[in-house]
């Protein structure tokens, strides 16, 4: 009969055994002095029983002094990724590092690969955006291989995953808010797929909550693919329900321009017609006609903090959600909403 392999302690086990966090077995593992005896103590008892070994790779790895940080973002076709990344340059350069920058195109199983590769070129530490915070298999590795690492935009739930992000939840729920004040009942949403951006669920739920808690009806939702951005099929359906959306929200700005286009093509006026809002704040936003209402994030700051976060856990620091504030940007893309019977959506 074939024996069973036993499956080895990880970090995250010692860390739940002792009721204590990552952060805290890591640095007694790598010898801080900065824990308290009695804690160390305990966590030293937790080890023994679990039988945990560290491992020797993430050990090594955070100890080499490559002084280079890997990156890596789902695109850079979005703008909001390479503004966050001109952030992540600026304040590594300024604490002496260097950056290797990766892209995984939205691709299942990719996102391991590109950080596979950065491993392998010693990066000191990683700062990265996932599909769901909450359940990815890579950050479950990075945590049991003692690899630093900071998300951006991802806002786990998780208290012991490190990352700078904004409420989406609340963003998504202000840009509700915006279109009920100016009357709009029937709402949409057209989202990038929520199983490739838990960012993109989270705006969703927050707007489609909002809706719901000011007692009108839940708006029509329509994912599609990030890198292939199509959204006439989903505008066509809207179009053709017997309450068609007057007010549509989009999860990136990128969407709401490709569907203020597929509008205007339809012989419809934004905002006349249908207003819309983004999600992101890209410079390119204020340039197309109308320029467009969104919610901002401030990208190029987040990369900097995302930085200052990574140092800080280099150094042994506490792992931490640092929550950057959004903010409702006014274009001309939403208006108050007419009558159903005034507008012809033939």
């Amino acid at each position: 009969m074939k024996k069973s392999i036993k499956k080895r302690a990880t970090i995250k086990d010692v860390a739940d055994h002792a009721g204590v966090s990552i952060a805290t077995v890591s640095r007694i593992v790598n010898g801080h002095e900065t824990v308290g005896e009695k804690v160390r103590e305990h966590v030293s008892e937790s080890i023994k029983v679990l039988k945990f070994r560290p491992n020797v790779m993430g050990r090594n790895l955070k100890m080499a002094r490559s002084h280079i940080f890997g990156v890596v973002v789902p695109t850079l076709s979005n703008p909001v990724f390479a503004d966050m990344l001109c952030g992540v340059q600026e304040e590594a350069r300024l604490a002496g590092y260097s950056t290797l920058m990766t892209m995984n195109e939205y691709q299942e199983g990719e996102e391991e690969i590109a950080v596979e590769t950065m491993l392998n070129n010693r990066v000191e530490g990683l700062i990265l955006t996932v599909a769901n915070a909450d359940e990815s298999p890579l950050c479950d590795r990075l945590d049991e291989e003692n690899i630093p690492y900071v998300l951006v935009y991802n806002q786990p739930e998780k208290v012991d995953r490190c990352a700078v992000a904004v409420d989406n939840v609340a963003g998504g729920a202000r840009a509700a808010e915006e279109f009920i004040k100016l009357g709009h009942v029937h709402s949409a949403v057209i989202a990038g797929r929520f199983d490739a951006s838990d960012r993109s669920k989270a705006r969703f739920n927050g707007f489609a909550n909002y809706f719901k808690s000011q007692g009108l009806p839940d708006p029509m939702v329509a994912e599609v693919d990030f890198s292939k951005v199509n959204v006439q099929a989903a505008i066509s359906d809207f179009l053709s329900r017997s309450n068609p959306p007057t007010a549509i929200f989009c999860s990136t700005d990128l969407i709401a321009i490709s569907v203020i286009g597929i509008i205007t093509s339809l012989g419809l006026s934004v905002p006349e017609d249908i207003s819309v809002i983004g999600f992101d704040g890209i410079d390119v936003g204020k340039l197309i006609q109308p320029p467009l209402s969104t919610i901002s994030q401030p990208s190029r700051r987040m990369g900097r903090v995302a930085v200052q976060l990574l140092l800080d856990r280099l150094e042994g620091g506490e792992d931490t959600l640092r929550l950057m504030p959004h903010k409702f940007c006014h274009g001309s893309s939403i208006a108050e909403a007419k009558a159903q019977d005034d507008v012809n959506f033939a």
